[in-house]
């Protein structure tokens, strides 16, 4: 719950084009345009790991979901990497993180 919770709340700060992303993406090179199909992704990843904590939804649907946010998150990191912006690096290690562990707790139980 705490990795889909944290990603609705950044896929809103993308949404709403707050000051703090719009900042960050000028300085990864991330087009504007981009934020809302970022938005979208982390959204649906969040919606997936939220439907299956229901015993309906297939456990395989909380395993894609969280892959899908660790793939969007190692993304991110190679971004901040490529465009050598390290002082907020931590920002996408703990989303990254919190997907991987979204991933190796859906996948073990």
């Amino acid at each position: 719950m705490l990795t889909a919770a944290i990603n609705i709340g950044i896929a809103a700060a993308d949404l709403t084009g707050a000051r703090f992303v719009l900042a960050n993406s000028v300085e990864l090179g991330i087009p504007r345009s981009w934020l809302p199909w970022l938005a979208a992704l982390k959204l649906a990843g969040a919606a997936g790991l939220l439907l299956s904590l229901f015993d309906a939804a297939p456990r395989l649907l909380g395993a894609a979901a969280a892959c899908g946010l660790a793939l969007l998150y190692l993304g991110a990191l190679a971004f901040h990497l490529r465009a050598r912006v390290l002082y907020n690096l931590a920002f996408p290690g703990f989303y990254f993180a919190t997907a991987a562990a979204s991933l190796a707790l859906t996948v073990s139980s």
